[in-house]
């Protein structure tokens, strides 16, 4: 049961300590207000070992407009009678320049509690990171020079990326305290069944950056792969985590697009 439970730890390490800086510039973020999004993850033996999911919606701070992303990842079914795992990601983006303003994650993973926040402060240059547990973990942080978001946030924002099979894009990951560079490269096309049909996708896979060493969960051997879907809708319909003992698939279950704007109310 190992298995199910290692993977229940990295899959909430993408949520809660992750953080990556696709470059060059900032971009708005690939979600629109009321879009959302369900994943099922299977694991081995356990089709519904856990869910995932990924709601936005337009918010007005202090007289701005943005947008707020959670990302919740859940252990589910047998898995969950096994080990409990619940993660939450809460990112708040500038809804102009696509900019991370804040990030505040909470996770329960079996006994060990988690619960921080990373402040970015773009006038001083640095970010402040604080462990509301671990107060010994507390930092400041350099701004990376491009926009940031969680990892789970990063891959579905792939599907504002015009890739073709052979081009790779870099980005930075924060892990905890510390940076990593990553390189994201469209490996081919593929056709993969979802509710909405069989789709032909794209499939994108970041791996450590030529000459940098392999941190986070690659140090480990870990590989990340996410299908994205050709049609209009630029849908990830699949993410996959390999492991050096076993794979887990998170597949699109559920999608609602974002709200539509009526004319009048886009005028106010």
């Amino acid at each position: 049961m190992n298995f199910p439970i290692r993977t229940a730890h990295i899959a909430a390490a993408l949520i809660m300590f992750s953080f990556a800086t696709p470059l060059p510039g900032n971009e708005t973020i690939a979600l629109g207000d009321g879009e959302s999004m369900k994943f099922r993850v299977g694991w081995g033996i356990f089709p519904h070992a856990g869910e995932i999911t990924v709601n936005a919606k337009n918010e007005i701070i202090g007289g701005l407009p943005n947008i707020r992303v959670t990302t919740r990842l859940a252990t589910s079914g047998v898995v969950r009678k096994l080990y409990t795992l619940e993660a939450t990601g809460d990112c708040v983006f500038d809804a102009i320049d696509g900019r991370l303003l804040a990030i505040t994650t909470k996770s329960i993973s079996g006994k060990k509690r988690t619960h921080a926040m990373a402040v970015f402060n773009y006038i001083a240059g640095n970010i402040r990171y604080d462990d509301f547990l671990r107060p010994e973990r507390n930092a400041t942080l350099p701004i990376p020079k491009s926009q940031a978001m969680d990892l789970i946030t990063a891959l579905v924002q792939t599907r504002a990326w015009d890739l073709k099979p052979g081009d790779s894009r870099p980005i930075t990951a924060i892990f905890e305290n510390d940076f990593y560079d990553l390189l994201v490269t469209a490996t081919g096309h593929e056709k993969v069944k979802t509710p909405w049909g069989e789709l032909d996708t794209l499939v994108l896979e970041p791996k450590p950056a030529p000459g940098s060493t392999p941190q986070g969960m690659f140090k480990k051997g870990a590989t990340v792969r996410v299908w994205v879907s050709q049609d209009a809708r630029r849908l990830p319909v699949k993410f996959q985590l390999g492991l050096k003992y076993g794979t887990g698939t998170a597949h699109l279950t559920d999608y609602t697009p974002p709200v539509v704007k009526k004319t009048e109310e886009l005028k106010n």
